[in-house]
Protein backbone atom coordinates (compact mmCIF):
# COMPACT_ATOMS: atom_id res chain seq x y z
CA UNK A 1 0.00 0.00 0.00
CA UNK A 2 1.24 3.41 -0.86
CA UNK A 3 1.95 5.83 2.23
CA UNK A 4 -0.85 8.30 0.91
CA UNK A 5 -3.27 5.63 1.52
CA UNK A 6 -2.45 4.25 4.23
CA UNK A 7 -2.68 8.68 5.95
CA UNK A 8 -6.11 8.60 3.84
CA UNK A 9 -7.20 5.60 5.76
CA UNK A 10 -6.26 6.72 9.20
CA UNK A 11 -7.48 9.99 8.69
CA UNK A 12 -10.94 8.45 7.51
CA UNK A 13 -11.05 5.75 10.83
CA UNK A 14 -10.42 8.75 12.70
CA UNK A 15 -13.29 10.75 11.63
CA UNK A 16 -15.47 7.79 11.93
CA UNK A 17 -14.76 7.31 15.36
CA UNK A 18 -14.69 11.07 16.60
CA UNK A 19 -17.86 10.89 15.00
CA UNK A 20 -19.42 7.62 16.63
CA UNK A 21 -17.91 8.85 20.11
CA UNK A 22 -20.38 12.23 19.59
CA UNK A 23 -23.40 9.79 18.71
CA UNK A 24 -22.73 7.63 21.42
CA UNK A 25 -22.32 10.35 23.95
CA UNK A 26 -25.30 12.25 23.18
CA UNK A 27 -27.65 9.48 23.39
CA UNK A 28 -26.28 8.61 26.10
CA UNK A 29 -28.82 9.14 29.25
CA UNK A 30 -26.52 11.31 31.00
CA UNK A 31 -25.23 13.50 28.13
CA UNK A 32 -28.85 13.30 26.75
CA UNK A 33 -29.91 15.43 30.05
CA UNK A 34 -26.64 17.51 30.03
CA UNK A 35 -27.66 18.61 26.49
CA UNK A 36 -31.91 18.45 26.93
CA UNK A 37 -31.27 20.68 30.80
CA UNK A 38 -30.48 24.52 29.07
CA UNK A 39 -34.04 23.92 27.24
CA UNK A 40 -36.25 23.49 29.79
CA UNK A 41 -34.31 26.01 32.26
CA UNK A 42 -35.33 28.79 29.60
CA UNK A 43 -38.86 27.88 29.84
CA UNK A 44 -39.09 28.09 33.33
CA UNK A 45 -40.62 30.82 35.03
CA UNK A 46 -38.54 33.16 37.54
Amino acid sequence: MDIDAVAFLLFGASLVSVFAGIIIYYYSRKGKQRVEEPKYRMLEDE
